[in-house]
């Protein structure tokens, strides 16, 4: 039975303290290298964008299940801060204008609003590159044979792309004034945040050398906390201040999109949550995984009041 890191009792607090710190230290690596060919103004709104004070929830489960999977070596830092410069070039980008057009993200001006439009669009699309030199350093300090570099590799940009992240950002676009419906609202969430978060998950495994059916479970729960943390998010944009998002609240509203908590309700959606981040942890049990540091995780990703 593959055990975790947090096998001991490490508090969620704690452990999410310590990803923190070391996806910062890699995500300050992974800046250092841009420096040639780019001017100082887009260096410091890449800057600017990555290093804001988000909860780092997905190099904290890249982590998580690296270490869940086995894996020790420090150097997965590099692997989350991969995702997460991919986490921060989205919000870069969906707090454009033309986007969500929003003038707070993460307790400070949006991109567009600290700098300029031109610049925050061209940094966005900048960053995608950073993160695939982080992936490829990551991949190099951890010693990954080339098939499992290439698989990381696949996951991140994959669950980035039309089928995932972006994806998702197109049919977020087109759904106000649709009559909101459960499939629509999942298809939608599953693309434009589950993705990220699922891929984030089976690359700590893969990095950690899980086995195809281990890989299968940790792909299963990073499908469901996904979607969990996306309802969560929703029902959080309905209920907390700006003080407490860091963002904008009642943003879906005024923009007429449909989430879950307008179809079933706060409490409904809270239920909705919940059950998802029970089904996640039960898909690491059923596969004889066990991990009381991931399904804290899960618990966390809905009861958050942030």
């Amino acid at each position: 039975m593959t055990t975790s890191s947090g096998e001991a009792g490490e508090p969620v607090a704690a452990f999410l303290a310590r990803a923190r710190d070391a996806t910062d230290r890699a995500l300050d690596r992974a800046l250092g290298e841009v420096g040639s060919g780019v001017t100082p103004a887009l260096g410091a709104a890449v800057r600017y964008a990555v290093m804001g004070s988000g909860k780092r929830i997905r190099p904290a489960l890249v982590m998580a299940a690296y270490e869940t999977a086995g894996g020790t070596h420090p150097a997965i830092a590099d692997l989350a801060a991969a995702v997460e410069i991919v986490h921060a070039y989205s919000l870069v980008h969906d707090d454009l204008p033309c986007m969500d057009n929003d003038d707070l993200r993460r307790g400070r001006p949006t991109l567009h609003r600290a700098f300029d439009l031109p610049t925050a669009t061209v940094a966005g699309f900048a960053m995608v590159p950073v993160a695939a030199a982080a992936v490829a350093r990551g991949a190099r300090l951890l010693g990954l044979v080339d098939a499992a570099a290439r698989e990381v590799q696949l996951l991140l940009f994959r669950a980035a792309g039309a089928g995932g992240m972006i994806g998702g950002q197109v049919l977020d676009l087109v759904a106000p004034g649709q009559s909101p419906s459960r499939q629509s609202m999942i298809a939608i969430d599953e693309r434009k945040t589950g993705a990220l978060i699922a891929a984030s998950v089976e690359i700590g495994a893969v990095a950690a050398g899980a086995s195809r059916p281990a890989r299968a479970a940790y792909r299963a729960y990073g499908d469901d906390v996904g979607l969990a943390f996306q309802i969560a998010d929703d029902v959080l944009d309905m209920t907390a201040t700006s003080e407490q998002l860091g963002k904008t609240p009642g943003k879906d509203a005024k923009l007429g999109k449909p989430t879950f908590p307008m179809l079933l309700g706060v409490a409904g959606a809270e239920r909705e949550a919940e059950q998802l981040a029970e089904r996640a942890v039960a898909h690491l049990a059923a596969a004889r995984v066990s991990s009381p540091l991931l399904a804290s995780l899960a618990r966390f990703v809905v009861a958050r009041r942030s």
